[in-house]
This record gives structure tokens, sequence and C-alpha cells, in this order.
């Protein structure tokens, strides 16, 4: 079931994106509530597989923005509070999204932090 999520979030997130703004989808994100239940490292644990596995038969190639944004809408619909993070690196410059719980990097080298200035979490 968790991989339709993932599989229906990242068709959801292509159409989202062909018809609206990155302001509106950062906001959409922002205002999505944190599920009732407690989260717990089972579930971010399967969501992160569920999307990777999602990817994987997904027909185009899911960039980093698109993987965090549903990452975190699944994780926060199964009662984690994860952080969509947007960074960048100066020089040669780079962007890169990515998924914090409790500050960690999840589903991500656990260099991320290093290598890319934090614009915005939400």
């Amino acid at each position: 079931m968790l991989l339709w999520q993932a599989l229906i979030g990242l068709i959801a997130y292509d159409a989202l994106n062909a018809a609206c703004s990155f302001r509106t989808l950062h906001g959409l994100l922002k205002n999505c509530p944190v599920d009732t239940r407690d989260g717990n490292d089972e579930a971010i644990e399967r969501v992160c597989a569920a999307v990777n596995h999602a990817c994987i038969w997904y027909p185009k190639r899911a960039l980093c923005l698109q993987r965090a944004f549903v990452t975190t809408w699944l994780l926060r619909k199964h009662g984690v509070n994860a952080l969509m993070v947007l960074g960048a690196q100066m020089l040669p410059f780079k962007a890169h999204a990515w998924v914090e719980v409790g500050g960690k990097a999840i589903n991500e080298s656990a260099s991320v932090r290093v290598t890319y200035a934090v614009w915005e979490r939400c």
C-alpha cells in the first residue's frame, strides 16, 4: 500500500509542478500537518523504502526535490515530524533537497549537511 502511495505522490508532484509555481508546492508541504499518531523508526524505514522502490518503477527520473517532497509528505501522513530541507553549495553551484527528522538527514548521505548550506526547512 505504501508503495502505491509513493507512486501516486510522485505522479501528483509532477502534475502539480506542471500546473503550479514552486511557491504553491512549498506552501502545500509547509501546511501539511503531521498525523497525530506517534511516528517511529520503523515508519521512517518503511516510507523511505517505499519511496526508493517507487522511484525505480516511476517512468521518469525522480529528482531530489520530488523525492524529498514525497518522502516528507508520506512521513507526515504516518506520524513522523519530517522537514524537507533545501540547500546549496556555492562553488561549483549545486542545489539539493533532502529530508530531516529530528535534525538528522534520512535516506541520504550523512555529509549532506556539510556539503550544502541550508536555505530553507519546511
